[in-house]
């Protein structure tokens, strides 16, 4: 099996057993898998108690993000959404109630078990204009210029092809349209044996980018107006059973992890195509003289 598929099929596996947890006892914290385990500080605190109002509880404890994507983006009536790694629904369902009647959100997702906790909660929160559909955020089954705002939470860096995530991203998004993800992002250099075990802490299985390398590849990917604002920084000592279980020296890492990880809103926009042709660069004159 390649590296791509493997880590596709160990995010399939763990996020399959969460959801399979959260459908039959209610809780992640139930799930066997001590993997997931490590999310839980990353995870809790990310909605309000009136938008956990608006959707089912199972919704909510399936929520394996470290954001909260919907809170921090204009969503307006009429508007298409689509929520890449879409889990349990909960920013689907959100969505969906922001844009209204007119408007519509997708959740994409490719565990069975998301899907079907995810359409179960619909069917509970009575929401009529949200889908979800099955398949991977690296080949995102919409067509181009589909999509007004693109939404995540937690899950690009879980993909081990992050360049064609966002090329994806970029296909789909209508000219003008907003890309506005939560995800895990490294700040600087931090030695490998130490990125990783904070990685398997912060994102359960996360390959997250460095800041500038995360804003190089927005930009290679075609994307203009891009940022990262800091949401949420992780320290040591968050993690210092989890590191300690995994026989880390949680003491002499201390220094090389201070504000190092951090979740973070990352905004791009898509451009709108340069006016050209006759026809367009008169209707732009009669506009002007208006």
């Amino acid at each position: 099996m390649s590296s791509l598929n493997q880590v596709k099929e160990e995010v399939r596996q763990k996020y399959g057993s969460a959801a399979k947890a959260v459908a039959e006892k209610g809780s992640v914290q139930a799930c066997c898998d001590p993997g997931l385990r490590c999310c839980d500080p990353i995870t809790t605190n990310l909605y309000s108690k009136d938008e956990k109002g608006l959707i089912p509880e199972k919704a909510v404890l399936a929520s394996l993000g470290c954001g909260n994507p919907t809170a921090l983006i204009d969503l307006k009536p009429g508007e298409t959404v689509l929520d890449l790694g879409s889990g349990g629904g909960i920013d689907v369902l959100l969505s969906a109630r922001r844009v209204g009647p007119t408007g519509k959100a997708y959740g994409l997702d490719m565990t069975d078990e998301m899907l079907a906790l995810a359409r179960e909660n619909q069917r509970q929160a009575g929401v009529q204009n949200a889908e979800f559909l099955k398949g991977e955020i690296e080949n995102i089954p919409l067509p181009e210029n589909s999509v007004d705002v693109l939404i995540s939470n937690c899950v690009i860096n879980l993909s081990a092809d992050k360049d064609k995530v966002l090329r994806e991203a970029f296909r789909v998004l209508k000219q003008g349209g907003r890309f506005a993800v939560s995800d895990v992002v490294v700040r600087g250099e931090v030695p490998e044996e130490v990125r990783k075990s904070m990685l398997l802490w912060v994102g359960c299985i996360a390959g997250a980018l460095e800041e500038n390398e995360y804003l190089a590849k927005l930009k290679s990917a075609g994307f203009a107006d891009v940022s990262i604002e800091p949401t949420r920084e992780y320290d040591v000592e968050d993690a210092r059973q989890f590191l300690t279980e995994a026989g880390v020296d949680v003491d002499a890492i201390a220094p090389l992890v201070h504000k190092k990880f951090m979740s973070g809103f990352i905004r791009a926009s898509k451009p709108k195509a340069a006016c050209c042709g006759a026809d367009c660069c008169a209707a732009s004159s009669i506009a002007a003289k208006a």
